[in-house]
C-alpha cells in the first residue's frame, strides 16, 4: 500500500509540474496567466502581448488614437483585474500581431486586457 501511494504521488507531481510550469509566464518580474483557454497570445520572446520590438511603434498609436486614460484606485499590475463598468477596451491591430487581448489607459499605463475576465496580461512599458 505504502509503494502504491508512492507511485502515485510520483505520477501526480511529475504530470503537474511540466503543467504549471507552461501556466504562468514571467513578463518585467511578475506572473501572469498565458497560454490556450486565457485568451492571451505569447509571442516569440516569451512575454505575452505585444513583443518587445513592437511596443514603441504600439505607444506611439495609442498616442495617435488619443485612447482616455481610466483611474482606479488600484495599482496597475499584470493579473489585477479591472472593473466591470466604465472601462472601455479596445481592439489590438493585427499590425501588433494576432490576440485576442483588447488594450486600454489606466493611470496613464497602456494595459492589454483579457476581456472575458477583464485581468490585466500586460502592461506596456
Amino acid at each position: 500500500m505504502r509503494n502504491h501511494l508512492l507511485a502515485v504521488t510520483a505520477i501526480v507531481a511529475a504530470v503537474s509540474a511540466p503543467v504549471a510550469a507552461q501556466a504562468q509566464n514571467t513578463v518585467q518580474g511578475t506572473v501572469g496567466v498565458a497560454g490556450p483557454g486565457t485568451g492571451t497570445v505569447i509571442v516569440d520572446d516569451g512575454t505575452v502581448g505585444i513583443a518587445a520590438d513592437q511596443r514603441p511603434a504600439f505607444r506611439k498609436y495609442i498616442v495617435q488614437e488619443r485612447v482616455p486614460s481610466y483611474s482606479i484606485p488600484d495599482r496597475v499590475v499584470v493579473g489585477s483585474i479591472l472593473p466591470e463598468t466604465g472601462v472601455i477596451f479596445y481592439d489590438v491591430p493585427q499590425s501588433f500581431g494576432a490576440t485576442l487581448c483588447r488594450y486600454t489607459v489606466v493611470n496613464g499605463e497602456t494595459v492589454l486586457v483579457e476581456p472575458r475576465t477583464r485581468r490585466i496580461v500586460q502592461v506596456i512599458d
